[in-house]
């Protein structure tokens, strides 16, 4: 079981990563149409990757493990609030 959790936790700071690093390069147009339909622009993105960095990070502390979880939870919900503010409720 140990194992387990062990895999899932670097699976979750590697996803972390992932997607904070991938907030440094450049946009498709898929990716810049879904930002302006949710009302992100361009500046934003580069501090979405910072703070998800930061929370890929801190899986690693049991201190901040919980809170990290929470911060990964906190963004899903934002941007399906703004999927459902833009009125595009299949995102959402």
């Amino acid at each position: 079981m140990k194992i387990i959790s062990i895999i899932l936790v670097f699976l979750s700071a590697f996803l972390s990563f992932k997607h904070g690093w991938d907030a440094f390069q450049p946009a498709n147009a898929d990716q810049l149409r879904m930002m302006s339909n949710l009302g992100i622009s361009k500046t934003v993105m580069p501090y979405f990757g910072v703070f998800s960095i930061i929370i890929g990070l801190m899986l690693f502390f049991p201190q901040t493990f919980f809170v990290s979880n929470l911060f990964n939870a906190v963004t899903i919900v934002l941007i399906m609030a703004l999927s459902i503010k833009a009125g595009d409720y299949k995102m959402a």
